[in-house]
């Protein structure tokens, strides 16, 4: 290949990167636009009178994001157990090595549900991958290792009823704190149990971890510093147990992971702590695959806004998934 024929394909690459970001970007600037300005403040007040004793503020913000998400006619869906909910194609002929993947909700440990997640687990079950979402108990009356007990129960029990599911593997997954307790889950597995770990823009440090993009995107990009810290406060003062900060697992912990996808939000106060653990992953022999969304900022998973960067996740994951 010559010089010039390597030149001209450098410079697509660059242009058509430059493309994706400009539209991660676009989408994300008109997604805050629209946030209302006070919103993570009266969030993080809520918590802090559910820690004091009185969740009534929270429970008003559960209720907000628990919207039903309309279900189209190509995706079914199943309570299977309390707050357990399976997501599953409506194909005539469903082959029995369907992949599954057992998905856990962002919001802090705090707020979320499977109604918040269910625009993620309907389009992956539209994409050949069903999807088991969990209701976990919620901080701060239910603080770790409650939520975290409850997501290990759920991925024990998917085990044990893959067979009745027509499914052929289990993979573990979560946003945010759902991304925290999937990783969390996926340690407290026997090695070799999960096909696959996913994780979108995950918390791999539960305090301020005084990193570049903290600093950088601590306020008006879609997860708050002060935010993240009263929802670290609510779930534990453990925080540096490796099932709360996965980042301090030991390096013999970490190594038995599953093939484990990993995707950061450009301008997010998360972003390198995703970078950092994909990169340790990587050191210590475990599959990794790391994806970074040029421009793009927290929530694009639970709360619409995004759909570049939501279609793009949906795609990479369930592809990943599949492939392993």
């Amino acid at each position: 290949m010559t010089l010039s024929r390597i030149s001209i394909l450098l410079l697509s690459l660059i242009m058509s990167l430059s493309a994706l970001a400009g539209v991660y970007t676009s989408e994300a600037d008109s997604f805050l636009m629209k946030m209302p300005q006070n919103l993570q403040t009266v969030q993080a007040e809520a918590i802090k009178k559910a820690i004091g004793g009185d969740n009534t503020d929270l429970i008003s913000i559960r209720e907000s994001r628990n919207v039903p998400y309309p279900l189209p006619a190509s995706v079914k869906a199943t309570d299977v157990a309390p707050g357990l909910r399976l997501f599953s194609g409506q194909s005539v002929e469903r082959q029995d090595d369907t992949p599954l993947l057992v998905y856990f909700h962002g919001g802090g440990w705090t707020f979320g549900s499977i109604n918040s997640c269910s625009a993620y687990c309907v389009a992956m079950a539209e994409n050949g991958v069903s999807v088991l979402a969990v209701d976990y108990r919620l901080a701060p009356e239910h603080p770790f290792p409650e939520g975290l007990n409850d997501c290990v129960a759920a991925v024990k029990m998917a085990l044990d009823s893959i067979g009745a599911w027509k499914c052929g593997s289990v993979s573990v997954g979560g946003d945010s704190s759902g991304g925290n307790l999937a990783l969390a889950t996926a340690m407290s597995m026997p090695e070799g149990a999960l096909r696959s770990l996913v994780l979108f823009y995950p918390v791999t440090r539960a305090y301020e971890d005084n990193s570049e993009s903290w600093a950088q995107y601590g306020c008006g990009y879609g997860l708050d510093s002060d935010l993240m810290g009263v929802f670290n406060n609510a779930y534990t003062a453990d925080v540096h147990n490796a099932l709360v900060s996965p980042a301090e697992a030991p390096d013999s912990v970490l190594a038995k992971l599953p093939p484990t996808m990993i995707v950061s939000a450009e301008r997010d106060i998360l972003c390198d702590q995703g970078r950092e653990l994909a990169g340790r992953l990587g050191d210590i022999g475990v599959d990794v695959s790391y994806n970074l969304f040029p421009g793009a900022v927290h929530l694009f998973i639970t709360v619409a806004g995004q759909s570049k960067a939501f279609n793009d996740a949906v795609k990479l994951s369930s592809d990943f998934i599949k492939r392993q």
